[in-house]
């Protein structure tokens, strides 16, 4: 099936990630519907318009701290809560600058452009009380940064008013958003060996994974790429999707993200 210029720009984006990584020895893996499209279609999902990277902590904090490095900030954006102040998420984007895009119900004043998601693995201690109460904490100081940068899923009359805010409301933003880190990373220094994606969108257990689930990786074909990708795919992509060989219906095959698309100032939707 031709690539979409939507997936041509994603796989470019994926590319510099690896190349990064490679360059300055950052372990990366795909997750998600990415590693579902790796192991069954070879590639992207069909249907699926983006690409979903993990990484540990320790090599998340590391790309961000090498990548500009690496970038051209004529052509590249590297999204996170520090280098865009209207970003509400707790994970990073590569994102290409020379393009656009809306997202379906995710109206916000962040920079837009295509992107590649790259996701934090964090450790989560093994008491099931404990991985409730950092799993509310996080919750709670998300949806406060959500709602104090306006993220919404229409856009409203009062949007334009609301969306100005003084400087003295982007100082609490970021106080919400080293709080909300703080418990993402409250185990870190533990001997935990089990780590989750906290910000996932699955149920709570669908994406944590073990230290040799993260660690021991194997290459892929991913479209032109080869991609790294755990060892333990069959479990992994098993413990969130059952029986991932088989296709679903066809009226779930939809794309999920994007209301409209400009690459290179011509626009695709």
């Amino acid at each position: 099936m031709p690539l979409t210029p939507l997936h041509r720009v994603e796989l470019r984006l994926m590319q510099v990630v690896i190349d990064i990584c490679d360059a300055e020895n950052i372990d990366y893996f795909l997750i998600g519907g990415s590693l579902l499209g790796a192991i069954r279609h070879h590639g992207f999902i069909p249907w699926d318009d983006d690409i979903d990277i993990g990484m540990r902590r320790r090599d998340y904090q590391r790309f961000i701290a090498v990548a500009n490095r690496h970038l051209d900030p004529n052509q590249y954006f590297l999204q996170t809560g520090a280098s865009d102040p209207d970003y509400a998420l707790s994970y990073m984007k590569l994102l290409d600058v020379n393009t656009y895009i809306e997202e379906k119900n995710n109206v916000n004043n962040a920079f837009k452009g295509v992107f590649v998601d790259i996701f934090p693995f964090d450790k989560i201690p093994d008491d099931e009380a404990l991985r409730r109460s950092q799993m509310l904490h996080y919750k709670l100081t998300d949806a406060a940064i959500l709602l104090k940068l306006n993220y919404n899923f229409v856009k409203t009359p009062l949007r334009n008013i609301l969306s100005k805010h003084t400087p003295e409301q982007l100082a609490e933003v970021n106080r919400h958003k080293q709080e909300r880190e703080e418990y993402m990373r409250l185990y870190e220094q533990s001997d935990s060996r089990t780590y989750k994606n906290l910000a996932s969108q699955y149920d709570y257990d669908k994406e944590i994974m073990s230290y040799r689930e993260l660690t021991e990786l194997t290459t892929v074909p991913f479209e032109t790429l080869q991609v790294h990708v755990p060892k333990a795919y069959d479990a992994v992509l098993t413990r969130m999707y059952g029986d991932y060989m088989q296709l679903p219906p066809a009226d779930k095959r939809v794309e999920k993200h994007l209301n409209k698309l400009i690459i290179d100032n011509h626009e695709i939707l």
